[in-house]
């Protein structure tokens, strides 16, 4: 799934400037050269498979490319407004502490996922830059099995700066236990003015009764990728379940404001998904 992400990334990418929805100059790096190899010799029947891939799951490519705009812009206006540091949970293949302008003045950037991919992760930014870049701490840790807090304690993590973290592509694939206690630890050991950006899925996707196709078809993808739909949240409740765990200032962004915010001109047409939606809340 962290590669799929990335080519979904990398594919926007090469599209014109004034086209393309989101920018990623590493995200290829990040994609097997099996895949990449593939692609160019065979470039038909890689678009065939592409076309049946966006046939089956129509909007999806455009809402996740959404999802990394509207996570990028935070990041940056975050960045812009003076946050101490930035947490990553489920950090996958993410980019964001290499590319976002200014994430590399004196602030620290905490990358936080499963060991396995972790350390493919740190194999790839060692052949990109040459070593560690000195901003990143990554933090090992199975989120459904341990608490974050203690490692990025152990880390360096500071409980009492102003704290982005970053929840892409994540609380739908954790057990609601393990979103729980990550909620919980943001609510209790972030500094005044901290909040979180994080994706979610209806509950709908998580029990089976979603009557979309196109929700149908995602359930049975993801389960196909080895990673099923484990938590979703019920229309309409979102503001209720952040709040009273402690979050305040729940700005919820659904498929609608998106494609209003970022599919004009040449990308008016793009469909989007409505099962995606993105929110950015405070803590405390």
């Amino acid at each position: 799934m962290a590669e799929g992400i990335a080519f979904n990334r990398f594919s926007e990418s090469l599209k014109p400037e004034g086209e393309r929805i989101c920018y990623d100059p590493y995200a290829v790096r990040f994609i097997s050269q099996d895949t990449l190899d593939f692609s160019r010799r065979n470039p038909d029947e890689a678009r065939k498979r592409w076309e049946r891939l966006n046939s089956s799951l129509p909007g999806v490519y455009n809402s996740i490319v959404a999802r990394v705009r509207f996570f990028d812009d935070i990041v940056s206006s975050s960045v812009d407004e003076g946050i101490d540091q930035i947490v990553i949970l489920g950090a996958g293949y993410d980019t964001r502490a290499y590319r976002i302008e200014g994430i590399k003045k004196g602030m620290k950037v905490f990358e936080v996922d499963h060991p396995v991919t972790q350390s493919v992760k740190t194999e790839k930014v060692m052949e990109i830059f040459g070593s560690p870049p000195d901003h990143v701490v990554y933090v090992p840790v199975d989120l459904e099995a341990e608490e974050p807090g203690l490692r990025l304690t152990e880390m360096g993590y500071d409980r009492a700066c102003r704290t982005l973290f970053i929840m892409e592509g994540l609380v739908m694939y954790i057990s609601p236990h393990a979103v729980e206690r990550i909620l919980s630890f943001m609510a209790k050991n972030s500094g005044a003015g901290s909040a979180v950006i994080l994706d979610y899925f209806p509950q709908s996707l998580v029990d089976g009764t979603c009557d979309l196709e196109v929700g149908k078809n995602l359930r049975k993808y993801v389960e196909q990728q080895g990673e099923p739909i484990k938590f979703g949240i019920d229309d309409g409740s979102i503001e209720n379940f952040l709040s009273q765990r402690g979050f305040s200032q729940v700005r919820n962004v659904t498929c609608d404001d998106y494609k209003r915010a970022y599919f004009h001109g040449k990308n008016e047409n793009r469909e989007v998904c409505s099962l995606f939606s993105f929110v950015y809340a405070m803590i405390g």
